[in-house]
């Protein structure tokens, strides 16, 4: 079984935010494998919804551009970049803000767009991302965000590493959480307000 498919590569430039990238960088690297890239460029005001966060509308608009250029581009597939530390600290965050029991689905299929979000490196470890990155000489894209001091993804990171301390074994317990809940066991929504 071979399944075919194509795969164009997009980098999304928020042109408000600080985010140095090395654009001809990430486009040499992916026209060297035969990868066509595609560099959209856009921006928000964060003054224009101060119910969310920055960085949720930073991220929100991101999205929509990966939507935009997907559908421009034929695809009916947008492949993320998020790693298992990812997912964990999205469940750390959901559950301690927004009281969900949820995070960012390995597949999840967007009706509304048509479109399927897939993350293939949901069970990759940061640090081997880190570690490859070093072994290939993968050139580091430099982060500055006026906005990543207001967010708590890094104290998640920090608590997945305590947890760590705690049990070796701890993320594989959160990920197999999300696919082992007893509802029998937690209190109905009745039961508590």
């Amino acid at each position: 079984f071979k399944p075919k498919f194509s795969v164009v590569a997009v980098h999304v430039v928020m042109k408000n935010i600080p985010y140095q990238s090395d654009a001809e960088y990430l486009r040499n690297f992916a026209e060297s494998w035969g990868i066509p890239f595609v560099l959209y460029e856009t921006e928000f005001d964060a003054s224009t919804d101060t119910r969310k966060s920055p960085c949720f509308l930073c991220s929100w608009n991101r999205r929509k551009a990966l939507f935009t250029v997907a559908k421009e581009q034929g695809c009916n597939k947008i492949a993320l970049g998020h790693h298992m530390d990812d997912i964990l600290e999205t469940l750390l965050m959901n559950i301690t803000y927004q009281g969900a029991f949820s995070s960012m689905p390995p597949r999840l299929v967007m009706k509304k767009f048509d479109m399927t979000i897939i993350r293939p490196m949901c069970l990759v470890h940061e640090a081997d991302l880190i570690e490859l990155a070093r072994i290939r000489d993968y050139r580091k894209q430099m982060k500055n965000c006026p906005y990543e001091s207001q967010s708590s993804r890094s104290t998640m990171k920090g608590i997945l590493h305590q947890l760590e301390e705690m049990n070796p074994e701890a993320r594989y317990s959160l990920w197999g959480s999300m696919s082992n809940v007893q509802d029998e066991l937690l209190p109905k929504r009745t039961e508590i307000g």
